[in-house]
This record gives structure tokens, sequence and C-alpha cells, in this order.
């Protein structure tokens, strides 16, 4: 079997504050992944954070993938940059699940599809808003049981502000800060900005996703694991900035923008990133594949 063509496979932003474990987006930057054939598995790793081993999401993904085809899987060397932080809520995890998937549906010859990929990387994640934007890019809204993903309109001349601070937020510890009970009245404050996501998207009018953004629900109860994070949101949307969340558990904080407004929402960024970094990029493409 010949060796693949590059795959690339988007970071993630979930939630968009509003959407708590419903929507998601892809951001144009990309893990790259290539697999050939070997005689055992081998795993060669380069960027961010340390990964060791064959037994890697990646490789979990793929055993997945050929497993719900009913295929043994046979022994890769592969080869992966990944140029996504890890553990900053940019979906490090669901990009490297997906690869894992994709790479399985390549390796059979298409036998998963796009939905098929999407399908074992979700129930493998544990939930969708990461994995369905990795597959399908762009905007996307999401649900668990029963397993759906519905793309939603790109807008033209955007890009997200990310500030990423230094440390991480590990998501178990995240999803143990919040309640198993929240008030009437905030689950309906974010029923109704999350409703005015695809709202907003499909009728073009941006303005109102400076209230779309708008939670109660994950974020202030998350607030304590990063410092700061709150007042910067205020601070990114008081610069100029469309929409202003925490990405998926975080600590990365992103801001939707116009282009061309980018500098005073980097400037507003610029204390909660700390020792950190600050990246711009755009929406970007469901995973591809790519001839090196």
């Amino acid at each position: 079997m010949e060796p693949l063509p590059r795959l690339y496979v988007p970071a993630t932003l979930a939630n968009l504050g509003s959407g708590f474990d419903a929507l998601g987006v892809a951001l144009d930057l990309y893990l790259e992944v290539e697999a050939e054939p070997a005689q055992e598995d081998a795993f060669l790793y380069e960027g961010e954070g340390q990964v060791e081993g064959t037994d890697n999401l990646i490789r979990q993904g793929f055993r997945a993938g050929m497993a719900a085809l009913g295929l043994n899987p046979p022994p890769l060397r592969v080869r992966a940059f990944n140029p996504i932080p890890l553990a900053r809520g940019m979906g490090s995890s669901s990009a490297a699940l997906v690869a894992g998937v994709a790479l399985a549906d390549r390796f059979s010859g298409g036998r998963l599809g796009r939905e098929g990929v999407f399908r074992v990387a979700a129930q493998l994640e544990g939930h969708p808003d990461n994995v369905a934007p990795a597959v399908y890019g762009g905007f996307v809204a999401a649900l668990s049981d029963p397993l759906l993903a519905i793309p939603l309109p790109r807008p033209q001349g955007v890009r997200f502000v990310l500030a990423v601070p230094p440390y991480a937020v590990p998501t178990p510890l995240a999803r143990a800060a919040l309640p198993q009970e929240v008030p009437l009245e905030d689950a309906l404050f974010n029923l109704a900005r999350s409703a005015l996501w695809p709202a907003a998207l499909y009728s073009g009018r941006l303005e109102a996703l400076r209230e779309a953004c708008r939670d109660r629900l994950h974020q202030p109860r998350r607030a304590h694991l990063m410092p700061g994070v709150l007042e910067a949101i205020e601070e990114a949307l008081r610069a100029g900035a469309l929409a202003a969340f925490v990405g998926g558990a975080g600590p990365t904080l992103a801001a939707l923008v116009q282009e061309g407004q980018e500098a005073p929402v980097v400037q507003a960024l610029e204390g909660y990133r700390g020792e950190g970094r600050i990246l711009v990029l755009g929406i970007g493409e469901g995973y591809l594949w790519k001839e090196t």
C-alpha cells in the first residue's frame, strides 16, 4: 500500500460562550499527519507538548475507526507535527482523534465517510462540540444524543484573536468545577443566547454575537481556574470584538473580530495572556488531505 497524502486536522474552539457542549468552530491551525504501512507501529512527533509511545490519541482513533468497520488495524509508521497548544481549550485531543479515524477511513478506501469519521470520533471524545468542527469545518451546532452535527454559515471578513496563557486547565478539573444543577434563570439566559448564534450567522447580523456569546453556565464557575478571564472578556468587547469567550475548558480566550480591527483587541488581551502568546487565526476547514 502506498503512503497516504498528508492529513490536516484543524484546531477548534468549543462552547462559544453560551453554547455549552453544543457549538464549536474550526480554526486555521492544523495538526499535520503522515502515515504509511510498516512492520510495527512507530510514531514520530514534533510540535507542541510531549507525546510518547505509539498508544497515543491518533493511534487510538485509528484503532476505533478500523474496529467500527470490523477490520484489524495494520501497523503504521505515523509522523505528526502539532502546532495546536495542548490543554489550552483549542481542541488538540479532538484533532488527534479525528486524525486517527480519518486515517482508518482512508486506509479502508473511504468506507466510513465523513459522517462515519464524525460518529466514531465523537463517541471516543464523549461530546461532539470540538469533533464536529474538526470534521466539517467552520461553525457547527452539534448534539451528543442523538449524535448530530449541522454546519452553520461562515461569515466573511472575520478573524479570531486568541490569548493563550502559559498554564494549562485540564478538562477533568474544569468539568469538576461545574454544578449538577443550575438556576432556571441561568438556563434560560443561555438558551436564548445560544439560539442567537445561528440566527446571527444566518442573517449576517454579526452585531448580535456580542450578546450571543454571553454565558452564565460554565465560564463564571470556572473563572477561578483562569484568573482575570471574565474581566478580559469584557475588555475585548469594549475594544471592538464581535464576540469574546473562553475556548472549550480554557484557559484560551477567543475574540471574534472584523479583519483590520485586530490591533485594539490584541492590546486589550495582552494582560490576560501574560507570559503566554497571542494568535490571530482565520476560520478553518474540516479535515483535508493534500498531496505532499
